[in-house]
């Protein structure tokens, strides 16, 4: 593990001096990208992992869309991925509508195929379907999903934290309680769903310790593309917005070069912000955009390993 600088020392630079200036480029990062429904998405998407790969990401992951709409086509880049850039890549792996024998296949075949993580996650229900409801047959919830898998291969296992509190949760301690025995069940590690005030992580940060989670929690970092477009997946996941970011983005949709600069510095000033409190693992939603998550990567330091 990389040395942990004093936080109190790091917030003192933080404040002094240029936010950005002599950090050492000392941290992890993986990137999630989502797989391509047409022939000029894929290519986006292969230009996109082409530009990251030279950071050196721990792996890069890659979704599926609800009830597993896109499942072929998230097997078929994570492979192609793995196989061809030498990145360890990690696909996403649900439980809804699909009987524990189909999930469980998917998994073997990943394992076969040379895969050795996915990101085991409950699912959304596909569209036109409210609320989750488990397959008669199928994995409950994400923790059983996260046993069997392990049950088939020693896959590493990466599951989802929400910092604010999953919309379906009866309360956080609930929410708390769920992440648990996800890690019980055998994750390695959490990745948040994405957030926007640093305050936010290190509170979630202090608390799951507190509930006796010991495994490593990785901020997730979603760059801003379209505020509208933000607006609209955070009231789906239960993330605040502030409301100083509304005024930020006012007047920028057409101008999109504008917007990108605007996006980068609020990004990256969050994670600078979680760096000074000591974390140095960052998860970034690229939205298959790898621009903007480059230009943050070397803000922190980040550069193009030889």
């Amino acid at each position: 593990m990389t040395e942990q600088l004093d936080p109190v020392h790091e917030a003192r630079t933080a404040h002094d001096e240029p936010l950005f200036s002599g950090l050492p480029g000392d941290i992890a990062v993986s990137f999630e990208f989502f797989p391509p429904k047409t022939d000029k998405m894929a290519e986006t998407l292969r230009e996109s992992v082409a530009m990251l790969a030279p950071l050196g990401p721990r792996f890069v992951s890659v979704t599926y869309g609800a009830g597993g709409s896109t499942r072929e086509r998230t097997h078929d880049e994570v492979v192609r991925i793995n196989n061809e850039t030498g990145i360890p890549a990690a696909a996403h792996l649900t439980c809804v509508e699909a009987t524990r024998e189909e999930v469980d296949a998917v998994a073997r075949h990943y394992w076969e195929s040379g895969i050795r993580h996915l990101v085991a996650l409950r699912g959304d229900p596909p569209d036109g379907k409210a609320g989750y409801s488990a397959h008669p047959d199928g994995y409950a919830n994400a923790a059983e999903l996260v046993a069997g898998l392990k049950a088939i291969a020693p896959f590493e296992i990466s599951v989802g934290a929400y910092p604010e509190v999953h919309p379906e949760a009866a309360d956080e301690a609930a929410d708390l309680d769920n992440l648990k025995r996800k890690i019980d069940a055998g994750a390695t590690r959490a990745i948040t769903q994405f957030f926007f005030e640093p305050d936010c992580f290190f509170r979630f940060r202090d608390k799951a310790a507190a509930a006796g989670i010991d495994a490593e929690i990785v901020p997730g970092i979603m760059p801003v593309m379209s505020f509208a477009a933000v607006q609209r997946m955070s009231g789906l996941c239960g993330t605040s917005i502030p409301g100083w970011m509304e005024g930020l983005f006012e007047g920028l949709d057409d101008r999109p070069a504008a917007r990108q600069l605007v996006s980068a510095t609020i990004s990256a000033e969050l994670c600078r912000r979680l760096y000074a409190g000591g974390e140095r693992n960052f998860h970034f939603y690229t939205l298959n955009r790898a621009e903007l998550s480059y230009a943050i990567c070397h803000m922190l330091g980040l550069r193009p390993k030889a």
